[in-house]
């Protein structure tokens, strides 16, 4: 009898397929830069459409010819920031010490957390500058929160908060740097330029609780060998000694809404109105953008009007360009059908 070799059905590297604790990705690493910069912004997923640009890349079959790309439109309204938070490394790993907010926060804030009122800045500025003296601070976040009651096509008014890093090797110069970021509303265009290379995080579309052909890609059994009434069952859950079923085989279970990184995604082009990127009638499910817009270039994960984070690419590829792409056309034609 033959034994075919064939790669495993669907990777295990993302496993367990569970859902995600939070609508709000959580960032875990950061790339390092030598001064300080704000490594963060996020913004929400409005819709995709296409453009025609140039192709620049090298030795491309394609090379100076038009071309056209499929793209996503992000809007991305002013993030705030509230707050200067203090990092010391503990055995059970890194542990806020100390944190200074700001005085000037809007009153949406209240919708998420309780906006502390009795907060001495001044006396929080000073001890966080004492404790980066002594050497006790090893990192340094600053928290900002959203804005979505600046955005028409997201319904609803509660600000999502998160922690995005500052650049530099020096604590006490990205200390400074932060505190003059300190209840400032921040644009992209503070954070990346067109043409940069980012990673986007994001939470996938749910969809719910999904047998092992969807889920994990396994063949449909042949009729002949479906003896138990179902040909989108495996085949077999393993050996009976020993009497344990391993988490390598395919099982049913939650599909999406699973936190995932796109890594080096481009941004195509930034803008302020967001009239010059909206198609007629509205992008679906979603409506028209007004505010400060993004184009980043392929797919974004996630679902439209799902917050999406940006960061700096934490490994770029070599041949990654920084500079704007020069786009002939975007299409604006109706998404509607």
């Amino acid at each position: 009898m033959s034994h075919p070799h064939r790669p495993r059905r669907g990777s295990i590297g993302f496993s367990p397929r569970v859902r995600a604790r939070s609508e709000v990705p959580r960032v875990r690493a950061w790339p390092v830069q030598k001064e300080p910069k704000l490594l963060g912004f996020a913004g929400y997923k409005a819709g995709m459409t296409h453009l025609v640009m140039r192709d620049e890349i090298p030795n491309s079959l394609t090379n100076g010819m038009e071309i056209s790309v499929p793209v996503t439109i992000m809007e991305v309204p002013a993030m705030k920031v509230a707050a200067i938070r203090l990092y010391n490394n503990t055995t059970y790993g890194a542990s806020a010490i100390a944190e200074a907010w700001t005085t000037e926060l809007d009153k949406e804030l209240n919708r998420a957390i309780p906006i502390p009122k009795k907060h001495d800045l001044p006396a929080a500025i000073a001890k966080i500058e004492q404790l980066i003296k002594d050497g006790i601070a090893k990192d340094l976040r600053v928290v900002m929160y959203t804005m979505p009651g600046k955005v028409t096509g997201i319904p609803k008014k509660k600000p999502e908060i998160m922690e995005n890093s500052i650049g530099g090797t020096d604590i006490m110069a990205r200390f400074q740097y932060a505190k003059g970021l300190l209840g400032k509303n921040i644009n992209i265009s503070d954070v990346f330029n067109n043409g940069d290379v980012i990673d986007l995080v994001g939470i996938t579309i749910g969809k719910g609780n999904q047998g092992p052909v969807k889920r994990w890609g396994i063949q449909l059994a042949k009729n002949k060998h479906s003896r138990a009434g179902s040909v989108r069952q495996i085949g077999t859950l393993g050996a009976w000694h020993p009497s344990h079923v391993s988490w390598r085989v395919p099982q049913q279970g939650q599909t999406g809404y699973h936190q995932r990184t796109e890594f080096n995604k481009r941004i195509m082009q930034m803008g302020k109105d967001g009239k010059n990127v909206t198609p007629e009638g509205g992008f679906l499910n979603y409506g028209i953008v007004r505010n400060d817009y993004v184009i980043i270039k392929g797919s974004v994960p996630g679902p439209v009007k799902r917050l999406v984070r940006m960061r700096p690419a934490i490994r770029p590829k070599t041949q990654a360009k920084g500079q704007a792409p020069e786009i002939t056309y975007i299409s604006l034609e109706s998404k509607q059908g």
